[in-house]
C-alpha cells in the first residue's frame, strides 16, 4: 500500500471528522485525516470552547457582582479582556494539544491543506491524491451566516469576530435569537455591557419548547436584556464609533457593535462535491439514515447533514460511519434522541419532542405534560437558581420530552437523554435514587410527580 492510499480518507478535521479518524483507526483501518485549518475544527476553535470559556468567565463575573448576597465581601472592579482571551486560549491550547496527541498515537495520518472531491474514491490536496479503498468521508463542517446584502466588516461582526474582541462594548446589538445569539448576550450583559436582542421570530431560542422560550425571556428581563421580538432587521450604517441598526417598523438602535447571529451555513462549496454527483440541497450533503450520500463509497457527518448543528451529533456520525465501514452494523442515530443545550444564563437544556411537536403527531389528548418548579429543590435554593423542569409524555406511555431551564441544568441532560431514548415510562424513573441535595433531584422529582406521587411538588 503507497503511502497515499487508505481505508478511509476523511476531509475535515472537526467534531465528526476526526472522531471517524480516531475510531476508525481503533478498528484497525488505515485513515488519512485532511484539515486545512487546525484539528478540531470550529467547535474547538472558534466555537463551543471558547465561548463556553466566556461563559463561565461572565459566571465568575456575576458571582462577584453578587457575593454579597451570600454574606462575601467582594469588590467587582470591571472585567480585563486581554486576561480573560488568555484564560480562554490556554483551555483551547491545552485541548488542542491533547487532540494532536491522539492523532499521533492512533497513527492517523494527519494532511494539512486544502482537499477537493475528485471522485467516489479520492481526494486532492495540492499535487497529491489520497485515495480510498474503504470509503471517503465529507466533513467539512459550517460558517457563520449573514443576510443578503449585510456585509460583515468592522463593527458588523459574526461570532468569529466577536471572540476576538479585546475590549468590553458598552452596548451591543445581537442580530438573531438563537443558541448563538443568546450566549453572547448573556456574557456581554454579565461583563457589564447593555444588550438588545433583535428578533423577526415571535420568540427566543425558536426551536426550544415554547414553555423554555418564556422563561429566559423572563430571565433576560429580570437581568436587564432587551429582546425586540418579531422585529425584522432592515439596515445598519457604521462609524468608527458604533452603528446604528434600522427595524422595518422604522426604529433605530444604536450601540458599539452589531453581532450577527443568524446561524450557521454549511461549507460544502467549491470543494468538488457538486462535479462529482453529490446530491445536495441548499449547500448541505443529503444523506441517508446510515449517512451515506447517492454515491457509492461516501459518506457525510456533522455541520453539513441536514439536521441540528452541533458539535456532538457530528462526534457521534464521525463513530457511526467508521463503525459501519468497518461492519460493525452500529445503531441508527435517532436525531430527536439528541440533547440540545444553549449555555446563557440561565441556561436551558433539552432533548426529543417539545409539547406542540408531541400533540402534533400523538394528538393533543394524547399528550400529558409536567412541570416541577425549581423553587422547591434545594440545590437551586442554595445557587439562587429560577426555572423548571417540564416532561413531556405519551399519554399511558414513555416520556418523549424533556425540557429545562435553571443554572446548570445543561449538567442533567444526560439523564434526560437515556430517559428519551431508551423510552423510559415516568414510573420507571421514578423509582431510581437521586442524591439529595442536588439539581438531579428536581429530575426526579419531576417524574415523581408525572407517576402521580408528588411528594416535594403541588399537585
Amino acid at each position: 500500500m503507497s503511502a497515499t492510499t487508505f481505508d478511509l480518507v476523511i476531509l475535515g478535521g472537526g467534531s465528526g471528522g476526526y472522531a471517524a479518524a480516531l475510531r476508525g483507526a481503533q478498528l484497525g483501518l488505515s485513515v488519512a485525516l485532511i484539515e486545512q485549518d487546525k484539528l478540531g475544527g470550529t467547535c474547538l476553535h472558534r466555537g463551543c470552547i471558547p465561548t463556553k470559556a466566556l461563559l463561565h468567565a461572565a459566571e465568575i463575573a456575576d458571582g462577584a457582582r453578587e457575593s454579597a448576597q451570600f454574606g462575601v465581601r467582594a469588590t467587582f472592579e470591571g472585567i480585563d479582556m486581554p486576561k480573560v482571551n488568555e484564560y480562554r486560549d490556554g483551555v483551547v491550547g491545552r485541548l488542542y494539544k491533547g487532540l494532536q496527541g491522539l492523532v499521533k498515537s492512533r497513527d492517523v495520518t494527519f494532511v494539512e491543506g486544502t482537499g477537493r472531491l475528485t471522485s467516489s474514491t479520492t481526494v486532492e490536496v495540492g499535487s497529491t491524491t489520497y485515495t480510498a479503498t474503504r470509503g471517503v468521508v465529507l466533513a467539512t463542517g459550517s460558517y457563520s451566516r449573514s443576510l443578503p446584502g449585510l456585509e460583515i466588516s468592522g463593527r458588523v461582526m459574526t461570532s468569529d469576530q466577536a471572540l476576538q474582541l479585546d475590549w468590553v462594548p458598552a452596548k451591543a446589538i445581537v442580530l438573531g435569537g438563537g443558541v448563538i445569539g443568546v450566549e453572547f448576550a448573556s456574557v456581554w450583559r454579565s461583563f457589564g455591557a447593555e444588550v438588545t436582542i433583535v428578533e423577526a421570530l415571535p420568540r427566543l431560542v425558536p426551536h426550544e419548547d415554547e414553555a423554555s422560550s418564556k422563561a429566559l425571556e423572563r430571565a433576560f428581563r429580570k437581568r436587564g436584556i432587551t429582546s425586540k421580538l418579531g422585529a425584522r432587521f432592515a439596515g445598519v450604517t457604521q462609524s468608527d464609533t458604533g452603528v446604528v441598526v434600522s427595524l422595518e417598523s422604522g426604529e433605530t438602535l444604536q450601540a458599539d457593535l452589531l453581532l450577527v447571529s443568524v446561524g450557521r451555513a454549511p461549507n460544502a462549496t467549491g470543494m468538488g462535491y457538486e462535479e462529482v454527483g453529490v446530491a445536495m440541497d441548499r449547500g448541505f450533503v443529503l444523506t441517508d439514515d446510515h449517512l451515506r450520500t447517492n454515491v457509492e463509497g461516501v459518506y457525510a457527518a456533522g455541520d453539513i447533514v441536514p439536521g441540528l448543528q452541533l458539535a456532538h451529533r457530528g462526534f457521534q456520525q464521525g463513530i457511526f460511519i467508521a463503525e459501519h465501514i468497518a461492519g460493525l452494523k452500529p445503531r441508527v442515530i435517532d436525531e430527536l434522541g439528541i440533547p440540545k443545550v444553549t449555555y446563557c444564563e440561565p441556561e436551558v437544556a433539552s432533548v426529543g419532542l417539545s409539547q406542540a411537536h408531541a400533540e402534533d403527531k400523538f394528538g393533543a389528548d394524547n399528550v400529558e405534560t409536567y412541570e416541577y418548579n425549581l423553587g422547591g429543590n434545594g440545590k437551586s435554593q442554595i445557587l439562587g437558581s429560577a426555572g423548571f423542569i417540564k416532561l413531556v409524555r405519551e399519554k399511558n406511555g414513555p416520556v418523549v420530552g424533556v425540557h429545562m431551564v435553571g443554572s446548570r441544568v445543561g449538567e442533567l441532560i444526560g439523564e434526560g437523554q437515556l430517559v428519551v431514548n431508551w423510552e423510559a415510562y415516568p414510573e420507571d424513573v421514578a423509582s431510581l435514587v437521586h442524591a439529595h441535595p442536588t439539581q438531579n433531584e428536581a429530575f426526579g422529582e419531576a417524574f415523581m410527580a408525572l407517576a402521580g406521587k408528588p411528594l416535594h411538588a403541588h399537585s
